[in-house]
């Protein structure tokens, strides 16, 4: 099975392990090296910038 390309941008993911305080161990450990609530803390982040991208487009 293939590997599925991945969503978030690189770029988005940096920006947000920055945010939340984790991405010292992205750069030593790599994504692999997170713990599972930094993960779904990085996710839930992103659903909000999402949500916030979609009010804001929505607003005549």
């Amino acid at each position: 099975m293939g590997r599925r390309r991945g969503i978030m941008s690189d770029q988005l993911k940096e920006e947000i392990a920055k945010e939340l305080g984790f991405y010292d161990t992205v750069q030593q450990e790599g994504w692999g090296g997170i713990k599972a609530r930094d993960a779904g803390n990085m996710v839930k982040r992103a659903i909000e910038i999402a949500e916030q991208n979609m009010d804001q487009k929505s607003k005549p």
